[in-house]
């Protein structure tokens, strides 16, 4: 005992000995600063004391003899010879069941006005993708609550989605509905590059006690700055990761990927990156399969991933509804014509799949699913001569059939934003629908 009592006593006076090396602030241009005199790594927070306090930054480029940084915090007040520390690690972020029910900024700071937090513990924000062949297969379904999605689009436990769709579409109130209806017990909600008076209507109204009472909010509001923006995604999905590895089944609900992309591209072009398709420096597309991958099934627990994506001027090809589709394990759409219409959730069946159908469902359902598809586009490709009064009745029989249930068929695909349906009750439905049809 006395042994291991000389050893860290000796430890620490090791430490207090060793030199203290801190640098300097060189330059502070448009968001990032530079930094020289300090010897750090990429990704390794640093210290800046100035004489408005101390904010935190992250070095995210290396130079000849300087060190290129993003601050997580407001730059205004920061001078050039500023004193500059290395932490010696990463950011970290708060992880454990102490976070269910409460609402934290991105380093997992409280910020809904409770009690400090407890019964966390703290780690670094990045994590690792379960290598490929330790994931399980996915078999199971996980009930969403929404009728149109678990019939016709199903989630797997584990399964990666996307919800693409134009602005003011009704991506937010989608994801309420399923973060109130889920099945899985724990829910992890990234809210990146909302607008600030949205968030406390979101908490308190869209997802509501009920809903809140089994998830962790990780907000980042688009007034912070690019990198506060950036590891909002990364902490929820680390949140989230702690929860699969208890062997739990978690729900991660992140809004949007699409302004975790506009951040990399901030933090991108600050460090020096040529801007290449849309301005998007390499680094966007380096770091969408990076953090998408870090969900899935692993060989205990799961995170089904549900990622809305935000699509320029209603463009699905864009490049990072392009590049978030080939990652993902199925996609969503939303339809703009659908929502001015009062059609919601406004999900364009047909244009919506779901890559693990086959895994999730079995053939009398797949059937009614088939048939339900058939009668949707028979009336999609005789709505024109529909409306202009050309379409005879009788001349195709499947038309026939879909414009004489529409209104079953509609009452089906609608849903109120607080009815919530059980995955069960939604086959039956489905069953006795296509029944009728």
């Amino acid at each position: 005992m006395s042994t291991l009592v000389r050893t860290d006593l000796r430890d620490e006076l090791v430490a207090a000995a060793r030199p203290h090396v801190t640098g300097r602030v060189t330059r502070a241009i448009g968001v990032g600063l530079e930094v020289s005199g300090l010897d750090v790594a990429v990704g390794e927070a640093v210290r800046v004391i100035g004489e408005r306090g101390t904010i935190l930054a992250e070095v995210v480029a290396l130079d000849d003899g300087s060190a290129r940084c993003m601050p997580v915090g407001d730059l205004r007040g920061v001078r050039v010879g500023d004193r500059v520390e290395a932490t010696g690690g990463p950011l970290r972020v708060p992880v454990g069941d102490g976070l269910v029910g409460r609402v934290v900024d991105a380093l997992g700071r409280p910020i809904d006005g409770g009690p400090p937090l407890a019964g966390v513990s703290w780690v670094g924000s990045d994590g690792t993708p379960p290598p490929a062949m330790t994931r399980e297969r996915i078999t199971t379904q996980l009930g969403l609550g929404i009728r149109a999605m678990d019939t016709l689009v199903p989630c797997g436990r584990g399964q990666r989605m996307g919800i693409f769709a134009g602005s003011g579409v009704g991506k937010s109130s989608l994801l309420s509905m399923i973060v109130r209806g889920t099945d899985a017990p724990v829910t992890v909600l990234a809210l990146v590059g909302e607008r600030g008076r949205e968030v406390r209507e979101f908490v308190e109204h869209d997802l509501g006690p009920e809903g809140l009472a089994r998830a962790v909010v990780v907000v980042a509001t688009s007034d912070e700055p690019a990198l506060v923006r950036l590891h909002a995604a990364s902490t929820a999905t680390r949140i989230a990761e702690w929860f699969r590895d208890q062997g739990r089944d978690v729900l991660l609900a992140m809004d949007s990927v699409t302004r975790v992309a506009m951040a990399q591209r901030e933090v991108g072009l600050a460090a020096g990156e040529p801007p290449t398709t849309r301005g998007y420096p390499p680094s966007v597309f380096g770091v969408l399969p990076r953090l998408l991958e870090r969900a899935g099934t692993a060989e205990r627990g799961s995170i089904t991933g549900l990622y809305t994506v935000l699509v320029e001027g209603d463009d699905m090809n864009d490049p990072v509804a392009d590049a978030v589709r080939s990652i993902l394990d199925g996609h969503v759409v939303l339809d703009r014509r659908l929502a001015t219409s009062g059609h919601y959730p406004c999900i364009d069946v047909l244009e919506s799949v779901s890559r693990a159908n086959r895994a999730l469902t079995d053939p009398v359902q797949r059937a009614a699913a088939d048939t339900l598809r058939s009668l949707l586009a028979a009336r999609r490709d005789a709505k024109d001569l529909v409306e202009i009064g050309a379409y005879v009745a009788g001349t195709n029989p499947l038309v026939d059939r879909a414009l004489a249930q529409s209104g079953a068929i509609d009452g089906f695909l609608r849903q109120d934003l607080d009815d919530v349906t059980d995955a069960r009750d939604s086959w039956d439905s489905l069953a006795a629908l296509a029944g009728a049809l």
